[in-house]
C-alpha cells in the first residue's frame, strides 16, 4: 500500500548490452510538465526521457535479445512478464475494488473480493507469481490465481500463511527471505532482495505485522492482510534477455540492492519524503539503470480499461525530475495499462 560502503558483485548481472543502444542512442519525446500532485491523466503511450548521444559520436548499435520478453503493467506495482511463451506475474492486483482510499472515506473494513472473469482475462496461464508483501493491493487476487492456475507463489512467511488460510496448496508456495537466487528453468532466474515498505508522513504504514501461523479463519477484510515484511525481486530473462528490478513499495535496503545492476528498474513512487534521499540512493545502489519505470502512482481503484489516473498524493512529475537529475543518461518510461512493451520497455507493435 502507498503509504553500505562495500559494493558486491551481483550473482545475476544485468544484460545491459541488450538495452545500451535503446537507452542512449535514440532521442525520445520528453515528459510533458504538469503541476505537482496533478490528477491529470498521463499520456496513453509511454513517455520517455533520454540524453541523445554527442553529435560527433555515432549511436551505438542495439544488440538483439536472445529471448522474446514482454511486459504488461497491471497498475499499482503489478506486472505480467512473458518470456518465450512462459508467464510470470508480480503483485497481480486486478479486481481493484473500492475502499474509499481515493475519495477521503477510507474503510479498513472493506471486504476482500476477486472478479474471476477479469483476472482470467489478464493473467493467462502463469507458472510463477512473485509477491512483494501482503497488503490487499498486492495480494488480494493471488489466492484465486494460485488455486485456479496451480502457479508457484514466491513470497514471505506471512504471505505463505495467508495463502494457506485461503485454501492454497502449501506445496505450491515457496517462502523466501532475501538473498536467494532461484532458477526456474528455461532461462528464468529470480534473485530475491530483502526490502522495506514505504512510510507515510508519520513514519509508519498501514497494517504492519507478521504471521508465524495461518490465521484461524480466512481473511475477510483488507485490514486482515498485514504487510508481513517486504521483498523486491530481480528477474532475469535468459542469458541475453533483460533483467528487471521489481519493487512493491517505495523504500529499500540499500545494502541489499547494491550491485544488482538491472537493465530495467520498476521503481515505486513515494507519497512523501520519509525515506531520506530515496531516488538518488536507490539509483546509485542499482548503478543507474538504463531504463526507469515509475510504478504505484496510479489510482488503483479505477478499472484497467480506463487510462491511468494519478493518485493525487503522488508527485509523479517530481519523481521524474529526480530520476532525470540522478541518472541523466537513462531513459524514463511512464507506463500505460493498455500497452505491451518489449524487453527494452518500448511498445510492441
Amino acid at each position: 500500500m502507498r503509504d553500505n560502503e562495500n559494493p558486491r558483485r551481483s550473482l545475476l548481472p544485468g544484460r545491459r548490452t541488450v538495452l545500451r543502444g535503446a537507452a542512449l542512442g535514440a532521442a525520445a519525446p520528453l515528459l510533458p510538465a504538469t503541476a505537482a500532485g496533478s490528477t491529470a491523466t498521463p499520456p496513453a503511450a509511454p513517455t520517455s526521457v533520454s540524453r541523445p548521444a554527442a553529435a560527433s559520436a555515432p549511436a551505438p548499435a542495439r544488440a538483439p535479445a536472445s529471448v522474446a520478453a514482454s511486459f504488461r503493467w497491471f497498475g499499482t506495482s503489478g506486472w505480467r512478464i512473458d518470456v518465450d511463451g512462459r508467464t510470470v506475474l508480480f503483485d497481480p492486483y486486478l479486481t481493484r475494488f473500492r475502499t474509499g482510499l481515493f475519495d477521503g472515506a477510507f474503510d479498513a473494513g472493506t471486504e476482500l473480493r476477486t472478479d474471476p472473469g477479469l483476472v482470467r482475462e489478464h493473467v493467462g496461464h502463469p507458472e510463477l507469481v512473485l509477491v512483494s508483501h501482503a497488503h490487499w493491493d498486492h495480494l488480494a487476487d493471488v489466492p484465486h490465481i494460485a488455486r485456479t492456475t496451480g502457479a508457484r507463489v514466491v513470497g514471505t512467511e506471512t504471505t505463505y500463511h495467508l495463502l494457506v488460510a485461503f485454501g492454497v496448496d502449501p506445496g505450491q508456495i515457496s517462502v523466501v527471505k532475501g538473498g536467494e537466487v532461484l532458477d526456474f528453468g528455461g532461462g528464468v532466474t529470480v534473485e530475491v532482495v530483502a526490502s522495506l515498505h514505504s512510510r507515510n508522513k508519520k513514519y509508519s504504514y498501514f497494517a504492519p505485522g507478521t504471521l508465524h501461523a495461518p490465521p484461524a479463519t480466512p481473511p475477510r477484510t483488507i485490514s486482515d492482510l498485514p504487510e508481513g515484511d517486504t521483498l523486491a525481486f530481480l528477474m532475469t530473462a535468459g542469458s541475453g534477455g533483460p533483467s528487471a528490478f521489481l519493487m512493491g513499495a517505495s523504500d529499500f535496503c540499500e545494502r541489499a540492492a547494491r550491485g544488482l545492476r538491472p537493465d530495467l528498474a520498476m521503481i515505486a513512487v513515494p507519497a512523501g519524503t520519509a525515506t531520506h534521499d530515496y531516488v538518488p540512493r536507490l539509483l546509485r545502489a542499482l548503478d543507474r539503470p538504463e531504463v526507469v519505470v515509475p510504478v504505484h502512482w496510479d489510482n488503483f481503484e479505477e478499472p484497467l480499461t480506463a487510462p491511468p489516473r494519478r493518485d493525487p498524493s503522488m508527485d509523479l512529475d517530481g519523481f521524474v525530475a529526480q530520476v532525470r537529475r540522478s541518472s541523466p543518461a537513462g531513459r524514463i518510461v511512464v507506463p500505460d495499462y493498455r500497452t505491451v512493451y518489449g524487453g527494452d520497455m518500448r511498445p510492441l507493435d
